[in-house]
């Protein structure tokens, strides 16, 4: 039986409350008070690590947009969260990173906790990965991933020190070929971060992260690459342990949503199937770039959630299902052009501190 469901049986059969009341009371509890819940005992924490509750906690959103003067909260009902406009969003894992441009701020917008980063004004932020602890006493490994051109450095959170790492493959002739990057940020799932990049097909380029064989590596041949150089392409993780891919055709403006079918795991097969498609007849083109993409989610209805900016600069949702477009949402309130924009699902993970910033907290 499912942990979760059984917890609650258990609840129900001691007398106390109802779970659906307990599930509501603590749907309004704030994210700060929920993290010191989860050290009460093993079922609080089994609880609150669950992602449907979070899901359906009353301050869970899933876009982040910034403008010139603040940074935005999206649930198309979540007031705004006050701060400086970053020149990158990225959303990797339970972290959100603002590229500040002389270096980078690791956050948790949920939680409204962040640490700093320093780094050389060239290089460019592509994500942050982690390895988790085997046992009480030892810490999570937290590293982000820096670069600029073939030059890439990884920086450990907790001692502030950088490595370079190199490109790497099990074909000699492929270290030669000069892969370019589709996007500036990467997705991270089970150990690995995954970037798109081409050659003359795409792919998927990934960093493991084992830290013991740190590298880059060509992990599989993406299912749709693209006809057209102004075809959208942006991929995502789905369902926590999978990744997917949207494509959008420049010419027929059809948007195609394709998923691994299996759990994403070192050295094992992938296979892609087709989980959706949209040929909704005057659908707008997603405006794309380099630093701009559309952000995507899909629902627990299985609905596809998408986030653009139009030809104009102004920001939109919309939400599709059925091969239709079910709702478009002009969002009024954010009023800059072009504003930033990623998906992040909150979680209850603090950000982690470098062992500088422990110190100085304890002096």
């Amino acid at each position: 039986m499912d942990p979760t469901k059984k917890l609650k049986k258990e609840i129900v059969a001691h007398g106390q409350l109802p779970w659906e009341m307990i599930e509501e009371i603590l749907s309004r509890v704030c994210p700060k008070s929920l993290v010191r819940f989860r050290s009460v005992c093993k079922r609080w924490k089994a609880i609150l690590d669950d992602k449907p509750f979070i899901y359906n906690h009353k301050e869970t959103f899933r876009f982040i947009l910034a403008t010139k003067s603040k940074i935005y909260s999206l649930s198309l009902d979540i007031p705004g969260l006050e701060a400086q406009k970053p020149k990158k969003l990225v959303s990797c894992g339970e972290f959100m990173i603002c590229s500040m441009g002389k270096g980078a701020a690791v956050c948790n917008p949920w939680l409204k906790q962040s640490t700093w980063i320093n780094s050389e004004p060239s290089l460019n932020f592509y994500g942050i990965c982690h390895r988790d602890s085997n046992n009480r006493s030892e810490e999570s490994v937290y590293k982000t991933v820096w670069g600029k051109g073939r030059e890439w450095k990884i920086h450990d959170l907790a001692s502030g020190t950088w490595i370079d790492i190199r490109s790497k493959s099990s074909d000699s002739n492929q270290g030669e070929k000069k892969y370019a990057m589709h996007s500036t940020s990467g997705v991270f799932l089970n150990g690995t971060l995954f970037w798109i990049a081409f050659d003359e097909t795409a792919f998927l380029y990934c960093l493991l992260s084992d830290f013991s064989t740190e590298g880059f590596y060509i992990y599989c041949e993406l299912p749709c690459g693209r006809s057209h150089p102004s075809d959208v392409l942006v991929f995502n993780a789905f369902k926590g342990d999978r990744l997917s891919v949207l494509k959008q055709c420049h010419t027929t403006k059809k948007i195609e949503i394709w998923v691994t079918e299996n759990k994403v795991e070192k050295g094992a097969g992938v296979v892609w199937i087709n989980f959706m498609t949209f040929s909704i007849p005057n659908f707008p083109g997603l405006v794309t770039s380099y630093l701009l993409k559309p952000s995507y989610f899909i629902d627990s209805n299985e609905r596809l959630v998408l986030c653009s900016c139009d030809e104009t600069g102004k920001a939109w949702i919309y939400v599709m299902g059925g091969n239709k477009l079910i709702r478009k949402v002009h969002l009024d309130s954010v009023v800059d052009p072009w504003p930033l924009h990623c998906t992040y699902f909150p979680s209850l993970v603090p950000v982690p501190r470098s062992q500088r910033d422990v110190a100085e907290s304890e002096v």
